[in-house]
C-alpha cells in the first residue's frame, strides 16, 4: 500500500502541469465492469485528487477500490490450477466443457486486468453444482456425509412431539458453553496503535436464547452492546507489541432452545393489519440486499401462483429455493452488489444468500420476513449459519431455515416453522451500527459472525487476522 502516496502525488503533479483530463465516472465504473482493476484504480486516484467532491463521494470511490482489492483477493486461482482440479474427475476435459461450466455459472471466474481469474472456492462448488459433475464427484468419493444428520433425525421428530403434546412452541434446551478467540499476527500493525476488537455473543433478546453468562475475558476493559443494536458483541481493545500475536479470548455459556409451530393455515393465520408498525417495517424493500421489486417480486408471484395464505405462500417460496438453487460456498458479501439477484444470475447460493432471496420474496408478497443469523453448534459441523423469520398474524414470529431446506423423513418443512437446539442467535438484521462505533468500513458489511478489526490507519480485512471458536464437550443430553 505504500506506492500509492507516490502515485497519487505523481497523477496530482501530472493533471496540473500536463492538462490531464479528469476521469469521467461513468468510465471508472465501466472499467470496474470490465475487470480492469488496475486502470480503475488509477482513474480513481486521479479523479478523487483533481475533482471538487462531497465527503459522500469521496467515500464512495475510496470503498470502491476496497471492494474491487476483495474481488481480486476471492478470484485468486489460475486457468492452469482449474485444469489441474477438474482433470482428477475428467481426465480429457475439453475446452468446450470448460467454456459450458463458465457460461453455466457452474464455474465461477472473471477477467481481472487481462488475464481470467477463477473464485478461490469455484472448483469444488462446480460439483456441488453442475449435476454431470456432481455425480462424477460422488461416483469416485462416494455421496456426502452430512454428520449432523443422525442427530436430527433423532432431534426434530422429538420437537415436533414435545410442541404438539405441550403445546408450547420452544422445547428442547441444550446448554452450551464456549470460548472464542480472535487473533491479529504479530508486527501487522506499528507497535503502540491500538487494536480495537468486535466478536460476536449470543443475543438475550431471541426467545429460543436465555441464560447468557460471560466465564472469562482476556481484557478487562471490555463492552457488550446493549440489544438494540442488531448485531450483539463484545468489544476489547490493547496496543499491538512488537513481535507478539494480538490475541483476545473470551469464555461464556448460554442456553439454546428448540421451536416449532404445528400451524393450521387455514384456522391459525389471519389477515395482515398492513397499518401496523411491525408489517411496514419488515415488508419494505431494504437495497441492495432485500429486494421487493423487479426480478424477484416476478419469481414470487410466480411460485406461489393463486394460492393466497400467507402461511402456505411461504412454504412454496421455501420449497421452490430448496429444489432449485443449490448450496455453495460463497464469495464475501462485501465484494456482491445485490445478493438476491447474484443467487438469480447464477443459480446458487449459500445460507445467507438464500435467506436473503426468501427474505425478498416473501416481503415482495406483503409476508414479515427477516435476517436472523449467528452460528450452527451441531456436534460435528459447526459453521457461521444464516436463516431467517417471517411473520404471520395470529401466531407472531417464526424461524425459517432455508438453507437447511426439505428433510427427509416424516417433517420434510420442518424448518420452514420451525429451529433446531444447535443455534447462536447474534444477528436480527444487516449491516447495522456497532457498539462502540466502527469508524472504518467493515470487512462484512452485511452480517457479523466473525469479527472485525481496526486500527487508526485503517480497517483490518479479514486475510490480517484468524478467529476460532471452541465448543466445550457435552453430554448426549446437551448440558454441559
Amino acid at each position: 500500500m505504500r506506492r500509492w502516496p507516490a502515485m497519487l502525488a505523481f497523477l496530482v503533479l501530472l493533471s496540473c502541469h500536463t492538462g490531464v483530463e479528469t476521469p469521467d465516472p461513468a468510465t471508472i465504473t465501466d472499467l470496474i465492469a470490465r475487470g480492469n482493476f488496475e486502470e480503475a484504480e488509477k482513474k480513481i486516484l486521479l479523479y478523487t485528487s483533481t475533482s471538487s467532491m462531497t465527503a459522500e463521494e469521496r467515500l464512495h470511490w475510496s470503498w470502491e477500490t476496497e471492494r474491487i482489492h476483495r474481488i481480486s483477493l476471492d478470484f485468486n486461482k489460475t486457468e492452469e490450477e482449474a485444469l489441474e482440479y477438474i482433470r482428477q474427475y475428467f481426465p480429457k476435459v475439453t475446452p468446450q466443457q470448460m467454456s459450458d461450466w463458465e457460461t453455466s455459472r457452474a464455474l465461477e471466474c472473471m477477467v481481472i486486468n487481462g488475464e481470467k481469474r477463477y473464485f478461490s472456492r469455484a472448483f469444488r462448488n462446480l460439483f456441488r453444482i453442475d449435476s454431470l459433475c456432481l455425480a462424477r464427484y460422488e461416483e469416485i468419493n462416494g455421496p456426502a456425509i452430512d454428520a449432523k444428520a443422525p442427530l436430527l433425525e433423532e432431534h426434530l421428530p422429538r420437537i415436533v412431539e414435545l410442541t404438539g403434546k405441550t403445546g408450547a412452541v420452544i422445547v428442547e434446551p441444550r446448554t452450551f458453553t464456549i470460548t472464542y478467540t480472535l487473533t491479529v499476527p504479530a508486527n501487522t500493525v506499528p507497535e503502540g496503535e491500538i487494536l480495537c476488537v468486535w466478536m460476536p455473543l449470543p443475543r438475550t433478546d431471541v426467545p429460543r436464547q436465555n441464560g447468557f453468562r460471560l466465564l472469562s475475558v482476556s481484557e478487562p476493559d471490555y463492552i457488550i452492546s446493549p440489544d438494540s443494536y442488531i448485531h450483539k458483541s463484545i468489544y476489547m481493545e490493547k496496543p499491538a507489541v512488537k513481535d507478539q500475536d494480538a490475541v483476545f479470548t473470551y469464555s461464556f455459556t448460554y442456553t439454546a432452545r428448540a421451536q416449532y409451530h404445528h400451524i393450521d393455515a387455514i384456522k391459525d393465520v389471519l389477515p395482515y393489519d398492513t397499518l401496523s408498525p411491525e408489517w411496514k417495517e419488515y415488508t419494505k424493500q431494504e437495497l441492495p440486499h432485500i429486494i421487493t421489486t423487479g426480478p424477484v417480486a416476478e419469481l414470487a408471484e410466480k411460485v406461489v401462483g393463486d394460492e393466497t395464505n400467507p402461511f402456505l405462500r411461504l412454504q412454496k417460496i421455501f420449497t421452490y429455493i430448496s429444489q432449485t438453487y443449490p448450496w455453495a460456498g460463497a464469495r464475501e458479501y462485501s465484494t456482491i452488489e445485490s445478493i438476491p439477484l447474484y443467487v438469480l444470475e447464477n443459480g446458487h447460493g449459500d445460507c445467507g444468500q438464500v435467506s436473503l432471496l426468501f427474505i425478498s420474496m416473501c416481503r415482495s408478497l406483503g409476508i414479515p420476513a427477516r435476517w436472523e443469523s449467528g452460528w450452527m453448534l451441531h456436534p460435528g459441523e459447526i459453521n457461521l449459519h444464516d436463516w431467517a423469520e417471517a411473520y404471520l398474524e395470529g401466531i407472531g414470529w417464526i424461524p425459517v431455515d432455508q438453507s437447511f431446506g426439505l428433510q427427509q423423513g416424516p417433517f420434510p418443512l420442518f424448518y420452514s416453522s420451525g429451529m433446531d437446539s444447535y443455534r447462536m442467535a447474534v444477528n436480527r438484521g444487516t449491516g447495522g451500527d456497532f457498539f462502540p462505533a466502527k469508524i472504518y468500513p467493515r470487512s462484512e458489511t452485511v452480517d457479523f459472525q466473525r469479527g472485525e478489526v481496526e486500527w487508526r490507519g485503517g480497517n483490518l480485512y479479514f486475510n490480517q487476522w484468524d478467529y476460532q471458536l471452541i465448543l466445550h464437550p457435552f453430554d448426549q443430553q446437551g448440558i454441559q
